[in-house]
């Protein structure tokens, strides 16, 4: 026998109350309860808490095969997945509405099923002829590639275990159910329990799973955090609606690194990979300019030339403004600081805005120097040589820190023809570099003016 169990269930948080409240306790929303009902099985357990079922093994005896990766077709796809995709394994994809999830999968399980075999993709939210018209303009057309438009998922499971398919996309967990759950698709309940059910499918039958996921308007994934607990690799679809570039990062990932960037370009007949996006990134670069200063990035084991801009002007308000576009507005304020109080350049009352070219997000501390020089650089009306790269982290006294992978990334510039690379003076004495590119070892900001400007 079954009871319902009736519940008020916030759908930002999860969080669950027997009555309805306007405001959550958990994540402070409003108006975000949703009354859900519980089915509560009253029958006896089917096996008794003393009864054995697998037995304890010493991880020493545990013998394993090395088992080999499904590449997509995609090395930037495989390159953040941690060189392919593990069988068995449960990948959810976040980003933005129309950032180009579902082009990115439809791409890969296009090329997975020509390499592999049968590939299902299930759209809850297309219909079939809608994702045919999508494949046409993509120029996918696999004969092993099936196309299944439902959203139960006890229908969905029977059609898997019947194709027997090499890989399966869920195209949105936010629009599958389970009829035994009373609540909406796309609840906090449904969201949980459906991802739930689709391990356990995945595993069972060794086959990877794709899920497609939404995002809140603060850019998180939408649903309970628990959903990012039970799948195995959790990666976010980035990019600015007005660039053609598109940003592929691993927040989670069991089988991999989590410090990998997959980088592509999207074009009218799908997504590409971005093979040199250094080269890409500083095609369109002005060098005679204030304010611009080229900067090496490290996004996993990949070095990143980028471009800093940075533009410093009177303020027509009260206060001034700090706006940054790709890093963090309180670093900008803190290097801002930095500069008033160590070598007294005072631009409290003007306006500075930084940017961060081609659309990208860049969290690492080592661009610290290459953005205060560009603000100097700007606000002085000098610029800095073209082909020089500034590579070092700021600390509060105005000192220049180490970083990490110097060699990596002087090498990097050294390949696309820049000749001088200023870097914090920590690292000249083991640094060995057979590139032909000038090496300046700079110890404060002092320093670094004095051979920039």
């Amino acid at each position: 026998m079954a009871q319902s169990k009736h519940k008020f269930v916030c759908q930002e948080c999860g969080y669950t109350t027997p009555r309805g409240l306007g405001k959550c306790p958990g994540c402070q929303s409003w108006k975000s309860f949703v009354e859900e009902t519980e089915i509560v099985a009253t029958s006896p357990l089917h096996r008794s808490i003393g009864q054995l079922s697998n037995k304890p093994e010493a991880i020493s005896d545990v013998k394993t095969e090395d088992i080999e990766r499904q590449l997509t077709g995609m090395p930037e796809f495989d390159r953040v997945l941690g060189g392919g995709i593990v069988q068995g394994s449960v990948i959810l994809i976040g980003g933005d509405p129309g950032i180009g999830k579902s082009t990115l999968l439809l791409q890969a399980s296009d090329a997975l099923s020509r390499k592999y075999g049968n590939v299902l993709y299930v759209t809850g939210e297309e219909s079939i002829n809608q994702t045919k018209i999508r494949s046409n303009r993509l120029e996918v057309a696999s004969d092993n590639l099936y196309v299944l438009c439902e959203n139960n998922l006890e229908l969905i499971e029977k059609q898997i275990v019947k194709l027997q398919p090499k890989a399966v996309v869920i195209d949105s967990i936010q629009s599958v159910y389970l009829t035994e759950f009373q609540s909406a698709p796309g609840s906090i309940t449904q969201i949980r329990e459906c991802a739930a059910q689709l391990l356990i499918c995945a595993k069972n039958h060794n086959i990877p799973i794709f899920l497609v996921g939404h995002v809140t308007k603060e850019g998180t994934l939408a649903g309970p955090r628990v959903l990012e607990h039970i799948v195995d690799t959790v990666l976010y679809f980035e990019g600015e609606r007005h660039h053609i570039y598109r940003v592929l990062r691993a927040i989670k990932n069991r089988f991999g690194s989590t410090n990998e960037l997959g980088i592509f370009e999207m074009q009218n007949k799908g997504l590409v990979d971005v093979k040199n996006p250094s080269q890409l990134f500083l095609s369109d670069r002005e060098e005679e300019i204030s304010g611009s200063v080229v900067v090496p990035s490290m996004e996993g084991t990949r070095p990143l030339l980028l471009e800093v801009q940075a533009l410093v002007s009177p303020t027509h308000y009260g206060t001034p403004r700090n706006t940054a576009t790709g890093i963090d507005r309180n670093r900008v304020a803190l290097l801002i600081a930095v500069l008033n109080k160590r070598i007294g350049l005072d631009i409290g009352d003007a306006d500075v805005f930084v940017n961060i070219t081609g659309g990208l997000r860049v969290d690492e501390p080592a661009i610290d120097l290459g953005v205060l020089m560009a603000i100097v650089s700007n606000h002085r009306n000098i610029p800095i040589d073209p082909h020089t790269v500034v590579i070092g982290e700021v600390g509060l006294g105005g000192e220049i820190r180490p970083v990490p992978h110097l060699d990596t990334r002087i090498r990097e510039a050294a390949k696309l023809g820049f000749n001088r690379a200023i870097f914090p003076e920590y690292h000249q004495k083991g640094l060995e570099i057979n590139e032909k590119i000038e090496l300046i070892g700079v110890k404060n900001i002092y320093d670094s003016l004095s051979n920039l400007l």
